[in-house]
C-alpha cells in the first residue's frame, strides 16, 4: 500500500465531504471494529480511530482522532488509500505508519505551494528544503531551552509535580522519530512536472532579458549557479545575440548615461568591453 499518495496525484478524485464518507456501515451501527490481526494496544489501551474531522485551514486534509484524542492529520487521498475509517482498530505500528504518512503529506504540501509561486530549479528546491530543516531544528532547540527555563522556575516556586510533567513532555518530544523526506519530495515534484530545470531556465532567461539586459556569459554563469546543466543552458539560450541585446540597452539608457557610464554599465552586465565600446560609438554616430 502506497502511504505517500496525495490528492494532487489522483486525477478526478472524489472529494470527501463528510465524516459519513469515511465511516463503514455495519449492521450494529456506524462503528466498525476489526477484531483481526490488525488490532493493537498502546499503553494498555486498545487503539481505535474514534473520529475524523475536516481540517479548518486546509479542505484537502482531515484530522484523525485515536481513542478520543487527536493524533495526526492526513491528505484526503491518503485517507482513502490507507483505509482509515472511524471505528477501525489499529496496531501501534500502524499508528506510527499513519503518523509518518501525515508528516510526509504536510512537508510535501508546503514544498508544492512554494514551487507553484514561480518556476524553480531542482537545486533551488533542495536548498529550500534544507533551509526549512535547519529552521525547524533551530526552533526545536529554542523551545527546549524555553521549557528548561520554565522547569527551573517551577522548581524554584516549589511546584515539583508541574516540573516533572514538563520534563516528561520534553523527553517525549526529544524521543519522537524525525523523518527526512527531502529526496522523496524532490523526486515526486519532478515526476509530476512541478519542478523542471529546462522550464526554469526558460523562465529565468525570459525574465532577466525583460527586466534588465544581460549577456550570454552572465546568464550562463547565473543558470549554472542555480544548478542547471550546460546542455540545458545551451538549448535554452539558442542563438541569442549579444549585439542585439546591447543595442536595445543603449537605446533605453542613452538619455540617462553618457558614453563612459553607459560602457561601464554594459560591462557590469557581462558584455565584452571591446564589443560594447564599438556599439556605443556606432550608435552615437547614428
Amino acid at each position: 500500500m502506497e502511504i505517500y499518495k496525495l490528492s494532487d496525484e489522483i486525477p478526478g478524485k472524489k472529494r470527501i465531504s463528510s465524516r459519513a464518507d469515511l465511516t463503514k456501515k455495519h449492521k450494529r451501527g456506524t462503528m466498525w471494529v476489526d477484531a483481526s490481526k490488525d488490532a493493537g494496544y498502546l499503553g494498555g489501551k486498545e487503539l481505535i480511530i474514534t473520529d475524523i474531522r475536516q481540517a479548518v485551514r486546509n479542505e484537502n486534509r482531515v484530522n484523525v482522532y485515536v481513542n478520543g484524542k487527536y493524533r495526526f492529520s492526513l491528505d484526503v487521498a491518503q485517507v482513502v488509500e490507507l483505509g482509515v475509517k472511524v471505528g477501525k482498530v489499529i496496531t501501534a505500528e500502524k499508528l506510527a505508519e499513519y503518523q509518518k504518512a501525515s508528516e510526509y503529506g504536510k512537508a510535501y504540501q508546503r514544498a508544492l505551494e512554494w514551487v507553484l509561486v514561480r518556476p524553480r530549479s531542482v537545486k533551488e528546491l533542495r536548498e529550500y528544503l534544507e533551509r526549512r530543516r535547519r529552521t525547524a531544528e533551530a526552533k526545536e532547540r529554542k523551545d527546549s531551552w524555553q521549557k528548561e527555563k520554565e522547569i527551573a522556575e517551577m522548581v524554584a516556586q516549589g511546584d515539583a509535580k508541574a516540573a516533572e510533567r514538563m520534563k516528561r513532555k520534553i523527553t517525549r518530544a526529544q524521543g519522537r522519530e524525525k523523518y527526512d523526506f527531502d529526496e522523496l519530495i524532490v523526486q515526486r515534484l519532478c515526476e509530476k512536472g512541478y519542478v523542471d530545470d529546462e522550464k526554469f531556465a526558460e523562465y529565468y532567461v525570459r525574465n532577466r532579458f525583460v527586466k534588465k539586459g544581460i549577456s550570454r556569459k552572465r546568464l550562463k554563469m547565473e543558470l549554472s549557479q542555480k544548478g542547471v546543466t550546460q546542455e540545458c543552458i545551451d538549448a535554452v539560450l539558442g542563438e541569442r545575440d549579444d549585439v542585439e541585446e546591447i543595442q536595445k540597452i543603449i537605446v533605453k539608457k542613452r538619455a540617462k548615461y553618457n558614453d563612459e557610464k553607459l560602457i561601464q554599465y554594459l560591462c557590469r552586465q557581462g558584455f565584452e568591453y571591446q564589443l560594447v565600446r564599438s556599439l556605443v560609438r556606432t550608435c552615437e554616430m547614428d
